[in-house]
This record gives structure tokens, sequence and C-alpha cells, in this order.
């Protein structure tokens, strides 16, 4: 049983930071790739960022390169998100998920994902 549970969410106002965290219940944290999601309200879930088990690679979708990072700490079984330059766009429920590492994985894509936490909300004020 692989547990995730996110914290760190809130409101900010634009240009603000929040860093997520989502700590990992699982023995063998070190197989598995972490990527974090969101959904807004009315639309579809979109990919925010990814990180190997090692943390050596990440991929971040589009909207947040340059604003967001994503770390991960193995010792801790914990993975963080952190959000700069915060923008209204940015609001949505913020998702963690693991993925079991292996050669070829989509980290863009949510279905591979085998786990996910129950979110955390993100609110940025104008």
């Amino acid at each position: 049983q692989v547990q995730l549970v996110e914290s760190g969410g809130g409101l900010v106002q634009a240009g603000g930071s929040l860093r997520l965290s989502c700590a990992v219940s699982v023995r063998t944290f070190r197989c598995y790739a972490l990527g974090w999601f969101r959904q807004a309200p009315g639309k579809e879930r979109e990919f925010v960022a990814a990180i190997t088990w090692s943390g050596d690679s990440a991929y971040y979708g589009d909207s947040v390169k340059a604003r967001f990072t994503i770390s991960r700490d193995n010792a801790k079984n914990t993975v963080y998100l952190q959000m700069n330059s915060l923008k209204p766009d940015d609001t949505a429920v913020y998702y963690c998920a693991a993925a079991r590492q292996r050669f070829g994985l989509n980290y863009y894509f949510s279905p591979e994902y085998n786990y996910w936490g129950q979110g955390t909300q993100v609110t940025v004020s104008s």
C-alpha cells in the first residue's frame, strides 16, 4: 500500500511563493518517480512537474517552467514543489503522484502514475 499526503497549499497573492510537500508512505521510495499534477475547476488535469527516482532529471509543464522547481529527499520519503512568481492561473488543486520507475516511463501522462494523493488547494489572488 502506497499513501501520499500533500501539504503546504493555501492562499497567496500573485507574485508570491508557496512550497508544497508530499510525504510518501512506502518502503521502496527510491523505486518511484514522482510527479505533480493540478486541476482547476472545469478543466482537465494538467501535468506540472515530475522527477526521476534518483532526482537526477526533472520535467516541467510549459506553463510552469522557470517558475516551479520539483525536488525530492529520499531520506525523508518526501517530494517538494517550490512555486515562485505565482499567477492567478496557477489556482488549482495540486496532486502528488507516484509511478514505478521504469525505462520508457512517460512522466507527462497521468495514467502512468499508480498512486495519488488527495490533493491540496492552491489559490492565487490577483
